[in-house]
């Protein structure tokens, strides 16, 4: 089992030193001395989120269909995407985790490896796995007590028919229940390299944001054959509260009996 989600053993010395028996960093400042490599993948990241909004700015453009026919707020498409990036519980938050657990040392140390390229594989398991753990402290953000819906996750449902830009507009709580914690969980299970690990963050950014678009997307009907989450999915939470608490995949629903 291990070896399916471990790197497998790179050839340079270095690397299995320090992946493979030595419990040794190469060099007790290494994760500060290789700041490229954090600043990389926080890079690939925001890259991803231009993809996204270069895509949805010409999408809403075209002859494309609102999820919901509740006729929405007016408001600008530039300030929608600067209050999306700004958001403190969104990329800043996210940004500040990612840094933390590089600097001090708290990912597993197959991370902090170059070697090697992406592994779709790894990529397709921390997608998984996260989305698995999402959708158990979502349910738990809904179910376990009222007191903890209200300080957690209540201000992100006051987007009843939400856009695009809303994806990260709720509360640091939140942020951190249903993003940072399985994020950290996931990185326990999955043992990949730096490149699978910004291959994979990449794809859940612009994934989760996508979710929140108010209008539907081209891939959606595969989605839905396959079980991957579509915005019309979400939008279902939205409305409902009680349907839908996976995010990627909506097999998690599915098993629970609380797919619509």
């Amino acid at each position: 089992m291990e070896a399916a989600w471990n790197e497998s053993a790179a050839s340079s010395p270095s690397y299995s030193a320090y992946v493979y028996g030595d419990s040794s960093w190469p060099d007790p400042g290494w994760p500060l001395t290789n700041r490229p490599a954090l600043l990389t993948g926080i890079f690939a990241v925001a890259c991803g989120q231009v993809v996204v909004i270069l895509y949805h700015f010409f999408h809403l453009r075209s002859n494309c269909s609102r999820i919901q026919k509740a006729v929405m707020p007016e408001s600008s498409f530039l300030s929608d995407m600067m209050g999306h990036l700004a958001q403190p519980e969104g990329f800043v938050l996210l940004s500040l985790y990612l840094s933390g657990t590089w600097m001090f040392r708290l990912m597993p140390k197959s991370y902090y490896s170059a070697e090697g390229t992406v592994n779709p594989v790894h990529v397709f398991a921390q997608l998984v796995i996260n989305d698995f753990f999402q959708t158990v402290m979502h349910l738990g953000e809904h179910k376990l007590s009222p007191w903890i819906y209200r300080m957690s996750h209540k201000p992100h449902h006051r987007f009843l028919n939400p856009k695009m830009f809303d994806a990260f507009n709720g509360s640091i709580c939140d942020t951190i229940f249903m993003i940072l914690l399985p994020l950290f969980l996931t990185a326990q299970i999955v043992h990949c390299n730096v490149w699978s690990y910004m291959a994979f963050g990449t794809i859940y950014a612009s994934w989760l944001t996508l979710l929140h678009s108010e209008v539907s997307h081209p891939w959606d009907p595969l989605f839905r054959k396959i079980g991957f989450g579509t915005a019309g999915d979400h939008h279902v939470h939205h409305k409902c509260f009680i349907f839908n608490f996976g995010h990627l995949f909506m097999w998690w629903d599915m098993m629970f009996g609380t797919y619509k």
